[in-house]
């Protein structure tokens, strides 16, 4: 829902950071696989700061994870975007996803788990129904009007990139609150899911 705003708003930071990048011959793929290094660190890092107030360094690293995300389709534009570019950047980014949850398990597995674990199932609503829709779309030849860029068929709702960033981060600012955090986004979740159901039914009709 805030995906479209927000990358409107960043567009001129990514291309100031992108344009040097192109011109020291690093490629997007480089950039999407440091993002993803950054991001399996904050898991790491979340794991072990457990008990502490405040997970800075978890914050610090998936956040840099998070603007190398975006980064890197900014470079493939400005170089050559490719279909195994952008199989990689989503798949890495699914599992970026799965990896904060689980690390706040394994930090806190009594407190923590269970919720996780809704968390989890709830990510795995919205990212099938993402991917099926995608390919869905591909075969039909329909093009996003909202995120013509993408190198696959952005089906939007409740919570996206954005909106998923702004939930980790709150986790690792309130740890003790995790397990809120994640029911409430798992719930907002299965509203995306609703709304993807609905979106993907009524675009896929026979014709």
């Amino acid at each position: 829902m805030l995906d479209r705003p927000v990358l409107s708003l960043i567009r001129p930071l990514l291309l100031a950071l992108a344009r040097p990048l192109v011109a020291l011959g690093i490629g997007a793929n480089t950039v999407t696989l440091i993002g993803f290094a950054l991001g399996m660190g904050a898991a790491l890092a979340i794991v072990l700061q457990a008990g502490q107030q405040t997970l800075w360094l978890g914050l610090l690293l998936l956040l840099c994870s998070r603007l190398l995300d975006g980064l890197d389709g900014t470079v493939a534009r400005l170089t050559v975007a490719t279909d195994r570019g952008a199989f990689l950047d989503i798949t890495l980014d699914f599992v970026f996803y799965a990896s904060i949850p689980l690390a706040f398990a394994l930090a806190n597995p009594a407190a923590n788990a269970l919720a996780a674990a809704v968390l989890l199932a709830a990510f795995m609503g919205t990212a099938s129904s993402f991917l099926a829709f995608a390919v869905m779309a591909e075969r039909r030849g329909l093009k996003s009007t909202e995120f013509p860029n993408k190198g696959l068929y952005y089906l939007g709702g409740l919570t996206g990139a954005t909106e998923t960033l702004l939930c980790f981060s709150a986790m690792c600012l309130w740890p003790a609150q995790f397990a809120l955090w994640a029911l409430g986004f798992a719930a907002l979740c299965g509203l995306t899911l609703l709304v993807r159901l609905w979106a993907g039914w009524s675009l896929l009709r026979a014709v």
